[in-house]
């Protein structure tokens, strides 16, 4: 059966449903779930994602989604499809930036915007120490003392293992459950189910609908959904074939070596840029 909605994995997807200026109240939305109910989003605006090293040759970040909301806070928000060597290294590391770029010359009190980087996960961390926390779906992550007592609240993490949500509709009890549920299952919806019928959730349907899109952008879909399927295979038969085992399992330490591998086998530059986090100057230099 032909899909009548579009993947929200795909880069593509994911923008088109959160990423649009005409999809900001449904990224507020989203967010809103997402944070206690005293610091809710008013309103937000999308920053710039390509964020610059200090110097000229510094590495850059680029984001799927920046924003900053209507008390200065920033929230980074990214899709990642599959585990990189160094993932949570590269999610602290593009924290630095919207931190940095909060300095001011001259006489300056240090008084930071609160900083949230939340990651949308097409797959699982594997590498619990204790066993309740293999099953759960959303992840906060602070900066906490031994006590296990915040020491800074103003820098966040949220993690969600989407993987671990196996929800039926009957079972979502929140608004989250709501979103994590969409987003997780869109693909495969022929028609709106009961639960979504709201304002946010209607526009959310109508964004995503394959029938609404031009030639030009239903063409860049289909090529940006070939390329995550080419992805996915990759990895998956990869993996089948213990070629990049160590890259899924973290026993290849350094992501060259893992960008080595792959561009051996004839994948796509891009494939292995997703996979790797390197850029397509970086690749080819190997």
């Amino acid at each position: 059966m032909q899909a009548k909605y579009i993947n929200p994995f795909t880069d593509f997807g994911f923008k088109k449903i959160f990423a649009e200026p005409a999809s900001k109240p449904l990224l507020i939305d989203f967010l809103n779930t997402l944070l206690p109910e005293h610091d809710n989003i008013i309103d937000l605006n999308f920053k710039n994602t390509e964020q610059l090293g200090m110097t000229e040759h510094a590495r850059k970040a680029v984001y799927d989604i920046y924003c900053e909301n209507n008390k200065g806070e920033k929230f980074i928000v990214e899709l990642q499809k599959a585990k990189q060597n160094y993932f949570k290294e590269r999610t602290i590391y593009y924290s630095t930036f919207p931190i940095r770029e909060q300095a001011e010359k001259g006489e300056w009190n240090y008084n930071l915007k609160a900083v949230y980087c939340i990651g949308i996960l097409d797959f699982t961390f594997d590498d619990y120490e204790s066993e309740p926390e293999k099953s759960e779906v959303v992840h906060t992550i602070k900066l906490k003392n031994q006590n296990g007592k915040t020491f800074y609240d103003k820098l966040t993490y949220i993690y969600l293992e989407m993987p671990n949500f196996k929800a039926n509709e009957a079972d979502l009890n929140s608004r989250l459950d709501k979103w994590l549920y969409f987003i997780k299952h869109l693909e495969d919806f022929q028609d709106i189910p009961t639960i979504f019928k709201d304002k946010i959730f209607t526009q959310a349907f109508e964004k995503a609908e394959l029938a609404k899109f031009g030639q030009s952008e239903l063409y860049d879909y289909e090529m940006n959904l070939k390329t995550y399927r080419d992805y996915k295979n990759t990895v998956d038969t990869a993996f089948d074939e213990g070629k990049i085992e160590g890259m899924i399992e973290g026993e290849i330490k350094g992501k060259i070596e893992t960008a080595k591998q792959l561009k051996a086998l004839g994948v796509a530059t891009e494939i292995i840029s997703m996979a790797t986090g390197l850029t397509r100057d970086e690749i080819d230099k190997l």
